[in-house]
């Protein structure tokens, strides 16, 4: 396809990435910013576009689920992060979990490859400057790990402070270090129809829970320095700030035993830790929820009295790093322009999304709109009946008072007027949601 203008995008994680495949696509040539290696960042571990640096779960792909829902949209809408991870998926029941590796290694060579996208390795400090060397539309998908230098050139250019909170990730266990003999596989309500299970799970009695909690509560952790506040979103949690919340809080939450059986006493345990695999060669496990600020020492301590960990090689410890985005009820239009400055957009993370897919989805949007204002196009608004719409529609909306970072759910969507039972609603929120979508396709398919 011919080249037909220019986008430029700052930050080469999914919704960068995203944003310059949906923008190639329509015969645009995009000129692509990632500040890695040349300026690593304190989570990221490769210079890889697309990083994931969190769990390898981009969570639930059925459609009884708003994220299912979201994701079958953007498959819909040519995805290169659902293709990705469609390409590069580990068993997890009905979550959709890639090999983290092959996922971003899949997306860095299709971007990489592709003749319309030109990969520039550089930090861009200063948005001035950049909107001075290209005239064409720019989107800001420098992620929730923004340099502190293009941080401060956005709150100079949005003339507000920004928000943040803090995100804390999971460790990574070596799959040889675990004992087999102690764990057993499960999947959440299986029934017995799996006999494997795609979870592996550590089964703790009453007496071995509580002294796990007791211990979490009063291990040494990474302390919020004094100007700044810990602020986390609730889906991702540190375990110790769950445990500060009472010493039951953890077994109702990620170390819940409902819906699993253990095989040895055929009985649910008094609470199970979950491992699933992080790679299609099942050579390391992420520990489900365990999200922690503790100390490296800490936690290699404490979490080796978990059952079946006793000897655990830890991959990779849990760590907490800052997270940063802008308001954009006050900033933003539905279609990811600025308000006040119709050239700029942002996408990813930074707008208010929480969670790899809706970060994905932003870059959809604003690499669809930013190219079809160079072709001189209108804008893509997407219906807010649909799951994309519906983020939209929350991230924008000036009424809210509060605004905090959040997951796709249903209680974004607009309601079903019948009153039926809960899971026939889902399904015509479902369904109702993809023709919405598929409405749209024609718009962008060029």
């Amino acid at each position: 396809m011919p080249e037909k203008g220019t986008v430029t995008i700052v930050g080469g994680g999914l919704a960068g990435s995203e944003a310059a495949h949906q923008a190639a696509a329509l015969g645009l040539h995009v000129v692509l910013y990632e500040m890695r290696p040349e300026m690593p960042s304190p989570a990221h571990n490769s210079g890889d576009l697309a990083e994931l640096v969190c769990s390898n779960s981009l969570k639930s792909d059925s459609l009884d689920n708003a994220s299912g829902i979201l994701k079958e949209e953007m498959r819909r809408l040519g995805s290169l992060t659902i293709e990705a991870a469609d390409n590069t998926r580990v068993p997890a029941g009905k979550a959709l979990a890639v090999d983290r590796l092959k996922f971003s290694d899949f997306i860095t060579e299709r971007i990489e490859k592709n003749p319309l996208i030109e990969v520039i390795r550089k930090e861009i400090k200063s948005i001035k400057s950049i909107t001075t060397e290209h005239n064409g539309p720019l989107i800001i998908s420098s992620g929730p790990l923004t340099s502190p230098s293009l941080s401060e050139s956005i709150r100079e250019l949005t003339d507000s402070e920004h928000l943040y909170f803090y995100d804390a990730i999971s460790p990574i266990i070596d799959g040889e270090s675990i004992d087999y003999d102690v764990v057993f596989r499960a999947s959440r309500y299986d029934n017995g129809q799996d006999s494997e299970g795609d979870y592996i799970n550590c089964p703790l009695s009453e007496e071995e829970y509580y002294v796990l909690v007791d211990e979490i509560d009063g291990a040494e952790k990474i302390e919020t320095r004094d100007f700044e506040k810990g602020i986390y979103f609730e889906s991702c949690l540190p375990v110790e700030v769950i445990v500060e919340r009472g010493r039951d809080t953890l077994r109702f939450g990620p170390a819940r035993p409902v819906g699993i059986t253990d095989p040895k006493t055929g009985q649910s345990p008094f609470s199970v830790v979950q491992l699933r695999a992080e790679n299609s060669g099942f050579t390391m496990y992420n520990m489900v929820g365990f999200q922690t600020k503790l100390k490296y020492p800490e936690q290699r301590r404490v979490f080796r009295m978990i059952p079946g960990l006793e000897r655990a090689e830890f991959l990779r410890y849990g760590s907490v790093h800052r997270n940063t985005y802008i308001h954009s009820p006050s900033l933003l239009r539905p279609t990811l322009q600025m308000k006040d400055n119709k050239r700029i957009y942002f996408a990813g993370q930074i707008v208010g999304v929480e969670g790899y897919t809706e970060s994905a989805a932003m870059g959809v949007i604003a690499g669809i709109n930013a190219a079809r204002s160079v072709l001189d196009m209108g804008p893509v608004t997407v219906p807010p009946q649909s799951a994309i719409g519906s983020l939209l529609r929350y991230i924008t909306d000036e009424g809210i008072k509060h605004f905090q970072p959040i997951n796709i759910n249903f209680g974004l969507f607009p309601p079903i007027s019948k009153r039926v039972p809960k899971n026939v609603k889902k399904k015509l929120i479902a369904e109702r949601a993809l023709s919405q979508i598929s409405g749209i396709r024609g718009l962008t398919d060029k």
